[in-house]
């Protein structure tokens, strides 16, 4: 009997929420029985830097990191974290993009240029589906609320129900903040 792992990537940078989402993810799979593995690998510790989580879960799961070429899904929370980490996807995967830069300290620094058209180019190789959540959340009265966003259009790549999804979001997030996640995860749930 096969032993079907779902690979999935979370990368943005430093203080867009992934380790939120990751945990979310984990506790979906783990409510539904799954063996989860997470791993968090953080660039630089300070806002700014790179941050990759991985979520892998199924029957069993030996190791916590995706190699190139295996993720399922990647959910990139800003334009150039998902160019810098497109390869990690499958030939089949499906790329999550939340369309919004955020320059890198070479970029503010001048000594390097922040490229154009990062998801233009994406779609010439890959299954790219992408989102302005930040302008999604900043409607819905809360600008913070961007990831949540782009993980309701990524939960439609997932094999879990909407309710499962908001049974999560709702035990993970404060209590205060509860009303506006559930709003924001649907806006995007519904989006794709």
């Amino acid at each position: 009997m096969e032993n079907t792992t779902k690979n999935i990537m979370i990368v943005g940078v430093g203080g867009q929420g992934t380790l939120l989402t990751s945990r979310i993810l984990g506790s979906l799979m783990l409510d539904a029985g799954y063996d989860v593995k997470l791993s968090e690998v953080h660039g630089m510790a300070q806002r700014g830097g790179s941050v990759v989580t991985y979520v892998r879960y199924g029957e069993k799961v030996r190791e916590p990191i995706v190699e190139e070429g295996q993720a399922d899904v990647l959910i990139a929370f800003e334009r150039l974290e998902a160019l810098r980490y497109a390869h990690f996807l499958k030939k089949d995967g499906v790329l999550i993009v939340n369309d919004q830069r955020i320059d890198p300290m070479p970029v503010v620094t001048g000594a390097a240029k922040y490229p154009e058209n990062i998801i233009e180019e994406l779609k010439k190789k890959y299954t790219v589906y992408s989102i302005d959540a930040m302008a999604e959340a900043k409607k819905l009265g809360n600008p913070k609320v961007f990831n949540v966003i782009v993980l309701g259009m990524a939960a439609r790549y997932l094999d879990f129900e909407e309710e499962e999804w908001l049974r999560c979001v709702r035990a993970k997030v404060p209590q205060k903040l509860i009303d506006i996640n559930v709003r924001a995860f649907k806006a995007g749930y519904q989006s794709v």
